[in-house]
């Protein structure tokens, strides 16, 4: 079977965008069109004939429209095989005659709970008719086309235009695919409603996630591997305002780079640089344009090439800055016009504009894939309570704010994960590697190499606050940010040998303080 010629049309929608134009062109092409309550009163409004569903099914919508489609009828005519004698028969026998093409979007499930609807609302918005008629037809798409998406009624007229009338097999069976995904997702959040939100249940007995498909990316995080990238929240809302499309790692890192700028959301002009998702040099200041120069003061190697993401509207002089080495992404709430014309002068460069910065306390959840399996778990929305003075001195009032920016930086680093902050901004960043220690001395080295590329008298290590993300097993790690010059520390605790540690930083003369919380980070 080829093309089918659409000869009676069953609409039945919420969402009632294009509605109109399409339901002309369907009678211009000499088409039926059946239809239910709303979906009908808005056709006739149009001045369309239309002819209601009780009238084609022979019995009365019922239980507050909650039975009208479920009917033998109308799945009858759904369902049937055409080329089949036996349902030809019954057709015939009961009176049923065929329906060629199904219009329907289903209840606003996932706005009226957005809306903090009540709960008696909410299950009243659980459409239980529109995804059994999109099953049938999708099911029966070798005789039924059915749409679920006003985005295809554009072409959907253009098709039966373009082929007097009828619709071909491949588009039914785009349709049809189109369908059943529309159907999975809205029984998805209505599972996922269920279990979270009426059950209070945090990891639901069956795992549903859905998302939208926004592109089809070049490649993944290398050329031989596929990649698309799907919309859920976070920097996936973000406006492009120019530049070429974002690849699988410019998203990866966009993100990275936005969830550790959200803890300075309310702070002082700040300026996060990331690379391969870990920040390789973050600055707060009294001016935009001087946090970015911090920032890049930090690791100048690492920073060509990265995603810059800022907490304030982008300026013209920032702008300057940024565009003097190559950047791929630049991130902000807004930018003004004369920024916006300087990034516009790099073509490839993309910015993205965020508006409102995410809440760094959010809830949520976080997924991964391991083989056979997915891995879930709460989002990392720790806070910093009250520290623990571990040691016989405590931190001055600087010390104390480097330790605290050292900490948030250090959680949004790979693990393990050591960070040298200074004057609000980070000397070195050891991240990723299988021991403390070694990220304790890469951090002192790259803040070692900054300084010299720079020509200060001396790494920003000496006089710098050390945050660790977890506990330092041994104080092997401790004793080399004490070689690197730090003086103040910042770290969970709760290691066998935290009285080995405290010993050694005593005798540093360091301030260290325990947090009670790690941020690890794969």
């Amino acid at each position: 079977m080829t093309n089918i010629k659409i000869k009676r049309a069953l609409l039945s929608v919420s969402d009632k965008g294009g509605l109109i134009p399409l339901g002309q062109a369907l009678v211009r092409h000499g088409v039926e069109l059946v239809s239910t309550g709303g979906t009908a009163r808005a056709l006739r409004d149009a001045g369309l004939t239309v002819r209601d569903i009780d009238d084609l099914t022979g019995f009365p919508e019922m239980m507050d429209g909650r039975v009208k489609t479920l009917h033998p009828v109308v799945h009858g005519g759904l369902l049937a095989v055409r080329d089949n004698a036996e349902h030809v028969a019954s057709m015939e026998e009961h009176g049923i005659g065929a329906i060629d093409l199904v219009i329907v979007n289903l209840y606003p499930f996932a706005a009226t709970v957005a809306k903090g609807a009540a709960r008696d609302e909410i299950i009243e918005n659980i459409d239980i008719g529109g995804p059994s008629m999109i099953r049938s037809a999708a099911k029966n798409h070798a005789f039924v086309t059915i749409v679920t998406d006003p985005g295809d009624y554009r072409e959907l007229m253009a098709a039966l235009d373009e082929n007097e009338g009828t619709i071909s097999l491949e588009l039914r069976r785009k349709y049809a695919a189109k369908a059943y995904a529309a159907t999975a997702s809205y029984d998805a959040m209505i599972a996922n409603w269920f279990a979270t939100v009426d059950q209070n249940q945090q990891f639901p007995d069956v795992l549903t996630v859905t998302a939208t498909r926004a592109e089809v990316l070049r490649y993944g995080e290398n050329p031989h591997q596929q990649a698309a990238f799907y919309t859920a929240s976070g920097v996936s809302k973000a406006t492009q305002i120019q530049g070429k499309a974002l690849s699988y790692n410019n998203y990866a890192d966009a993100d990275a780079a936005l969830d550790l700028l959200s803890e300075f959301r309310d702070g002082p002009p700040t300026v996060v640089i990331v690379k391969h998702a870990n920040p390789c040099g973050v600055a707060s200041a009294t001016t935009l344009k001087q946090a970015y120069l911090q920032a890049f003061a930090c690791d100048t190697v690492s920073a060509f090439g990265g995603i810059i993401c800022v907490n304030q509207t982008l300026d013209q002089e920032t702008a300057e800055a940024i565009t003097s080495i190559f950047t791929e992404v630049v991130i902000a709430p807004d930018a003004d016009a004369a920024a916006r014309a300087i990034f516009a002068t790099k073509k490839n460069l993309r910015l993205l504009l965020t508006g409102d910065l995410p809440d760094p306390a959010r809830a949520g959840m976080t997924l991964k894939t391991i083989a056979g399996g997915y891995l879930l778990q709460s989002r990392d929305a720790g806070r910093l309570g009250e520290l623990q003075v571990v040691t016989k001195r405590a931190p001055t009032e600087n010390e104390l704010a480097d330790c605290r920016f050292a900490w948030t930086v250090a959680k949004h680093t790979k693990s393990n994960a050591i960070v040298y902050a200074k004057d609000g901004s980070t000397a070195g960043i050891g991240a990723g590697q299988m021991n403390r220690l070694e990220s304790a001395r890469i951090a002192a080295w790259k803040a070692k190499d900054a300084a010299e590329k720079a020509g200060w008298a001396e790494p920003h290590t000496i006089g710098s606050a050390v945050a660790s993300d977890a506990f330092f097993p041994f104080a092997d790690g401790l004793l080399a940010a004490v070689e690197a010059g730090a003086t103040a520390v910042i770290q969970p605790g709760g290691s066998i040998r935290d009285d080995e540690v405290i010993a050694a930083a005593d005798a540093a003369n360091l301030a260290m303080v325990f947090t009670g919380i790690r941020h690890f980070r794969h």
